[in-house]
């Protein structure tokens, strides 16, 4: 896996717009509902997963690929899950959000560490983009929530997450909160940040956004 830089995160951000956008594309554009674009991309996510955990060192192009992977999958899963099943955001979130805790302690348990430096055997590699996925798919839900459901809007809702973004990188440089903590609290913030962007690039003028 990468080092966690000033890079790293600008991309990241830019890796979960480019999801957001994509799975809004394949499952509203193409007009292939959110259930078969979900089957699609999660051949892709896995695919992309079981070659990056075989490759025997580091190298961007197959890591970047698979969080845009990860980020079509929870763009797409995520409005599965809150809008064809029915629970609502609310409904979706919270059940993501189990899902991503359980993820870490059960990872936690059985390797005790969940920080990145950690990554470096196929389990632990195995954990690490389980809980990305659950990470991404969450971000998803928190961004539409957030924008559509609080009322905010698109633009309302990235001042909000850049704002608790901010916080982080606060913590991170004057507080001895755990770095593990930081990481994953940043990690999952970047995804609404980067899915209410995409929305506002891409959604009907009449929705607040710009029908790009």
């Amino acid at each position: 896996v990468p080092a966690i830089t000033l890079g790293f995160w600008v991309i990241k951000i830019l890796a979960t717009t480019l999801g957001e956008t994509g799975g809004d594309a394949v499952s509203m554009s193409m007009s292939l509902g959110y259930l078969v674009s979900t089957g699609i991309f999660m051949v892709l996510f896995v695919g992309a997963v079981i070659f990056q955990i075989k490759a025997p060192a580091f190298h961007p192009f197959v890591y970047w690929a698979t969080i845009i992977a990860s980020t079509t999958v929870g763009t797409t899963l995520a409005d599965f899950a809150t809008r064809s099943i029915g629970i609502g955001y609310a409904g979706g979130s919270t059940l993501l959000f189990i899902l991503l805790l359980s993820s870490l302690l059960i990872w936690y348990r059985d390797l005790g560490r969940v920080d990145v430096s950690s990554v470096h055997t196929p389990k632990a590699e195995s954990y690490y983009w389980l809980t990305i996925m659950f990470s991404q798919t969450l971000g998803t839900a928190l961004g539409d929530w957030t924008a559509d459901t609080a009322g905010l809007g698109y633009v309302g809702a990235a001042a909000i997450f850049s704002a608790m973004l901010l916080s982080v990188v606060l913590l991170h440089f004057y507080t001895k909160v755990s770095k593990a903590i930081l990481f994953w609290s940043a990690f999952i913030l970047t995804r609404p940040l980067g899915a209410v962007v995409g929305d506002f690039l891409d959604k009907p003028l009449a929705n607040g956004g710009l029908e790009l």
